[in-house]
């Protein structure tokens, strides 16, 4: 983001959000920031009543061994998860409020589960998990598509104290049996298969496939989605709905200790090896739903839909644990965004009276590039507050998704945060925050950010350097599982005390923060540092852009190189003039330095399904790389891309 966009439209809050405000507006909320971060146990203490403990008798609020990089919140107080998110809210008289509104891959298959519902699903499942031998502290494997059964599963380990790991169901059989590995577990809950744009997926295969070898997992329980034909074992596998019919209705809540692991969720580390992020119970579960809450401004009774999936952490914390723990009704969807029309998110939108919308820029940008005449078919004034998840969003994907998604009066909550955060870090809050298009704003309480140069030098405003939190915060992962030492490498021993976030920061006059993308994907030219996403913003500047990935390539004379891969919208065509002229944009927008050295342009880039840019593989193929140095790419959303892009790229 460059300067220019800085000093750009500004959007402050209306008097009727501050007034609508669940932190009091800019006033309350300074308050309650000021008081988080003077004295962070004494705050964390007093938001602990927003969940229901069985015992309050924590050793302390907050230990911390620097040294060891040990730290826990409320060690001692019981509580259980699942007990948060359904038992205390039928008790209250939300039984028959829908907890999941369920939207299938056909428009025409849709479910919803009141809280009532959902306790009874998620009893009955815990009993046969129960059944099963799993115990408190065994590891459960999931490995399902965007269904009800994934919730239940998840809230079901939760009762009983089992530790979930979700592998992503698009991911390949080697991927799964991974993490199925890493974990030891016991049990996996998979399926027969899914649908993805109307076509069916052979999930089942590939977990027969990733169990030939894994000696660990002695039950699989199979949810019956395409009734497909699938091989069975004999004494291993069983159906979900046999498993369930016989189940018994009621299962008391475990009474967890705060420090016990919730779940292990895998995420690809810089050396392309998966790390296992350990969440622990009590302090990732209040911190969720208190961002959850005071993020998107949850009002009773309203629609929230995140288009993520739960394979990520997006979907544990804020299609699951923050709004269920809320009491809110979540919408989780199981379809892709052009299925069967390219206007799918916003029928389902209206067809549900969506109320919140929390999306991905990549999927801003998807829409963007498709044409405003989609969303314009539906009415869309139902929805009073968008939401931007996964990577920083440029300005111009901003402004579109402001005026013609929010017909110019929602407010945008840019949100930043990562899987081993747990939880939103910096975000604007309605009713709060000036809105800056393409900056993340606000620190949420208790996170203090740092921005500072590699000699650890703290940043002026308006300088570039990586972010860092200091001090430890409840929702945060508390190790790699298996490699402790990985984890303090990683995140605590680049500056000791802070924790190292791996992206690239600034902060501007303001005290705002913008967030400027992984600092491996900063781009040292002649010695000069530049972030991939001021480019990659430059080239959005121009009509033609869609997408722009911007990647490092060695060059002898200046050690680094700029190499882009840009999608056209529909109705342009690459050629040279549109090359030049695109590299010129990037010359006007960020300066000759950043002019780049090669342009590709390509029909699609390598994404996962939740819609994040696989950069470790563009830098690999700008390099000079092979199919067969690039690794297993089965876990893209469209791997045959990459043998497009390699078949393209400008050597």
């Amino acid at each position: 983001m460059s300067d220019k966009k800085e000093a750009g439209k500004l959007f402050p809050p209306t008097e009727e959000l501050k007034k609508m405000s669940l932190v009091g507006g800019p006033e309350g909320y300074k308050k309650m920031y000021e008081e988080s971060i003077r004295d962070p146990p004494a705050f964390w203490e007093k938001m602990s009543d927003n969940l229901d403990w069985f015992s309050k008798d924590w050793d302390s609020v907050f230990n911390w061994d620097k040294e060891s990089g040990h730290f826990t919140w409320f060690k001692g107080g019981k509580l259980n998860v699942s007990y948060n998110c359904l038992d205390r809210h039928v008790l209250n008289g939300k039984k028959n409020q829908a907890a999941i509104i369920w939207e299938g891959d056909d428009p025409n298959e849709t479910r919803v589960l009141t809280y009532g519902e959902l306790l009874t699903e998620v009893e009955k499942f815990a009993n046969v998990l129960k059944s099963k031998g799993v115990q408190k502290g065994d590891r459960v494997s999931v490995y399902l598509p965007m269904i009800p059964e994934l919730a239940i599963t998840l809230l079901a380990c939760t009762r009983i104290g089992a530790i979930h790991s979700v592998v992503f169901s698009a991911f390949s059989a080697e991927a799964l049996f991974n993490r199925i590995d890493d974990c030891a577990s016991k049990l996996l809950v998979t399926t027969d298969g899914g649908y993805r744009g109307g076509k069916k997926v052979d999930i089942k295969g590939n977990a027969n496939e990733a169990l030939e070898k894994c000696p660990t997992v002695k039950d699989v329980i199979v949810v019956r989605r395409t009734g497909a034909d699938v091989y069975m074992e004999e004494g291993r596998d069983t159906w979900w709905h046999d498993e369930m019919e016989k189940a018994p209705k009621k299962c008391e809540p475990e009474k967890m200790d705060a420090e016990d692991p919730l779940f292990i969720l895998y995420t690809s580390g810089s050396t392309g090896k998966p790390k296992g992020v350990l969440h622990t119970t009590g302090g990732y579960l209040l911190q969720t739903q208190l961002s959850f809450q005071y993020v998107f401004n949850y009002r009773p009774g309203e629609v929230y839909w995140c288009t993520a999936d739960v394979g990520w952490i997006t979907g544990h914390s804020y299609i699951v644990y923050g709004p269920l723990s809320a009491g809110a009704t979540t919408l989780m969807f199981e379809g892709v965004p052009n299925y069967p029309g390219l206007d799918r998110f916003w029928d389902v939108a209206e067809k549900w009276k969506v109320d919140i919308f929390y999306t991905a820029p990549t999927a801003v940008r998807m829409m963007r590039k498709t044409g405003e005449q989609w969303p314009k078919m539906h009415d869309l004034s139902s929805i009073r507050l968008l939401g931007s998840v996964g990577e920083p969003i440029d300005p111009e994907a901003w402004l579109w998704y402001h005026d013609v998604i929010g017909g110019g009066r929602c407010p945008i909550v840019d949100t930043w945060w990562q899987t081993e955060t747990g939880s939103i870090m910096i975000a604007p809050l309605p009713g709060v925050t000036t809105l800056k298009p393409g900056c993340a704003t606000n620190p949420m309480f208790g996170i203090e950010p740092l921005v500072c140069l590699e000699d650890r030098t703290v940043c002026k405003p308006g300088e570039d350097g990586r972010l860092f939190i200091k001090k430890p915060w409840p929702s945060q992962a508390r190790t790699i599982w298996g490699d402790h030492q990985r984890y303090m490498d990683t995140y605590w021993n680049v500056i000791p005390g802070h924790y190292f976030t791996g992206d690239g920061g600034r902060m501007d006059a303001d005290g705002d923060i913008w967030i400027l993308g992984r600092v491996d994907d900063v781009i040292s030219v002649a010695g000069h540092r530049i972030g991939a996403a001021e480019v990659e913003a430059a080239f959005l500047t121009h009509p033609a852009v869609a997408e722009a990935a911007v990647v490092p390539v060695p060059d002898e004379i200046k050690g680094e190189a700029i190499y882009t891969f840009v999608t056209l919208k529909d109705g342009y065509s690459e050629s040279e003039d549109l090359r030049k002229a695109l590299i010129n944009q990037v010359r006007k927008e960020v300066g000759p330095i950043a002019t780049p050295k090669t342009v590709q342009f390509t029909t699609g880039l390598p994404k996962t399904r939740s819609g994040k840019i696989m950069r470790r593989i563009l830098r690999k193929i700008a390099g000079g790389g092979m199919h067969e140095d690039l690794g297993d790419v089965s876990t893209l959303a469209e791997p045959e891309v990459v043998d497009v892009l390699i078949k393209g790229r400008i050597l």
